[in-house]
Parts: structure tokens; sequence; C-alpha cells
């Protein structure tokens, strides 16, 4: 009836209206104002682009969830900046000079952001991917930054951000885990299932529009090894600047020439194999159960097997024996 209606209505209006109500919203506000994050820990990484450094201080940085932890390891120090979406960060990198940070997210159309490090500010939004983003990274000369979409997203993205554009775009149709950009910054390299791509570019330099230009690929000649999953992916620097080193989840260390075909390749003798990280002197690759095996760029030449960390709650002092 509607004298009914009408009292059913009333008493929800007066109760919505009662002092009790009112009194919880205003605790869950200055609550809010006061909650504030002290401290992350561990550290989980989805992936090999969910963990970077910054090699000039050392700087660590790592998703955990709408956060990102900046640790300095040498003072067991942390800072934080809190992603303004709440969305799941999932990709980051350093710039070259350490002054930035370029995060990817995931979710229905997740931005790149750019983060100064010092002020944990953001400074600038890109939102060119519909999906969730699997890798980001800088190039060597701070020019450009590229974003890859996850097999869901499916696109591969070159940002100037300085202009904060997109200036070439381009598919890709398997997953990809890793990118790298080579020491010239004239080309990066995407890797995944079945998966060894070079996109160059040059239509970068030459495009002064705001539309995006076609990103120019060519693929890898994998031989033998191209049904194998390509985990991470590394450019060489100084004398093999010219070559490409990547690992496969198998365990096999690969190094393509410059006409991206692949030249060699050696046997990590681990059960699987995740990253890569190389510097002029070395190739380190991180296997399973910790393992980290050191190789020699030059030749591919087995360095040494770096030594395992001591297991949680380990007395260091009381260990008589390298293990």
């Amino acid at each position: 009836m509607p004298g009914d209606g009408f009292t059913i209505t009333s008493r929800i209006r007066n109760l919505l209206r009662s002092p009790s109500i009112k009194n919880k919203k205003k605790c869950k506000e200055s609550l809010t104002s006061k909650v504030t994050l002290e401290k992350v820990l561990g550290i989980t990484a989805a992936g090999n682009s969910g963990l970077t450094c910054d090699p000039r201080s050392g700087l660590v940085a790592y998703p955990a969830g709408c956060v990102v932890v900046l640790l300095n390891p040498k003072k067991d120090r942390q800072h934080h900046i809190i992603n303004t979406s709440r969305k799941t960060i999932t990709a980051l990198s350093f710039s070259p000079d350490g002054k930035h940070l370029v995060t990817g997210e995931s979710g229905h159309l997740p931005a790149i952001r750019l983060w100064d490090v010092a002020e944990r500010r953001q400074v600038a939004e890109l939102q060119k991917h519909k999906y969730g983003v699997s890798c980001v990274a800088f190039s060597p000369n701070n020019k450009y930054i590229v974003s890859v979409g996850n097999q869901h997203d499916m696109m591969v993205n070159v940002w100037a951000w300085k202009k904060d554009v997109v200036v070439a775009a381009n598919k890709v149709s398997s997953k990809v885990t890793g990118v790298s950009f080579s020491e010239d910054s004239s080309y990066f390299v995407t890797v995944g299932n079945r998966h060894v791509k070079f996109w160059y570019l040059d239509n970068c330099k030459a495009n002064k529009t705001t539309t995006p230009m076609p990103l120019l690929g060519r693929s890898g000649l994998l031989g033998e090894l191209r049904n194998n999953f390509f985990s991470d992916v590394a450019c060489g620097r100084g004398s093999k600047s010219d070559s490409t080193f990547c690992i496969t989840s198998s365990g096999l260390l690969c190094e393509f020439n410059s006409s991206r075909m692949l030249d060699k390749w050696v046997d990590l003798r681990t059960g699987a194999a995740q990253s890569l990280s190389l510097s002029e002197d070395a190739i380190f690759c991180g296997c399973a159960d910790g393992t980290v095996r050191a190789f020699r760029p030059a030749d591919l030449h087995f360095v040494c097997t770096l030594p395992r960390p001591h297991p949680l709650g380990a007395d260091v002092s009381a260990v008589t024996e390298a293990r």
C-alpha cells in the first residue's frame, strides 16, 4: 500500500541521517588520513620486468600491488611511490640517469606512468594500451620509452616521453617476457614464446607528426631453436654491441649476430633459466634454485657459478666452508 511504502522510505531516510552513520564516515575519513605505509616485507617479482636497479645509485625498485618500493640496500631504507589509479603495477624500469622511473599497469586501459624518483611524484601519463602491460624500458639516449602489452593487448608502443606522444606502434603476436635496447638506441629486441624480434626506430626519428608511425620489426632467425620459450634478453655492450644475448626457459644461453641470426649457444646446465644481465665483461644468467652462472661475452666461455646466499636464519659466523 502507498502508506506502507512511504513509511519504509521514511525509516530508511531517517536511518541514513542518524548520528551513528555520520560518525562512522568521519572515523573512516580520519583513519584514512592518518594511516601511512611504513615498510613492505619481502620481494615478489612476477617476471623479469618486475625488478629494476639504478646502476649509479644502487637503488632497487620493485612493485607491491599498487605501490613501487624504492629500496636502498646499503642503508636498508625504503621509500614508496603509490599509484594514483590504484591499479597493480606489473613492470617498471629506471631511466639511464636514474632520475625517472617508468611503470606499466594491469587491468582495463592501463597507463604508462613516468615518476620523478627524488620527489616521488608523477610527471607524465600515457594511455594507449587497452589491457595489461608486460614490459617497459628506457632507451640508453633517454629519448624514448618502449611499452609492450600482454598477450591480450598485443601492442608495442614507442613513446617520446618528453613530448608525451607515441611516435611509433605495431602489433606483436606472441607473449613477450623481456625487452632490451641496443647501446646506440637505434633498435630494441623483444623475446617471448617462440619469439625473438628486432624493432628499428628509423621511422621514429623521421616522424614529425603526432600520429604514430608503423614500427618496423624483423624476426630473429632461430634455426633449430625456433620452438623454444625465450625468457629474457640483453643487447651487447662495448666490443659486443652488435650482438644480442638471450636465454631460454630450458636453460640455453644464445647469441644473435648483427644479421639477427642465431650464431652460437651454450648449455647452462640447469633445470630452468629466467633472467639475464650483462656488462662489457660478463654475462650473468639467473637459473633455477637461486643459481647464477657467469660467462664471457666475447666467446660465451663459462667463468664461474656465484655462491648462493645463505638461508634465512642461518648463523653466518658458524659457516666454515663455501657451499
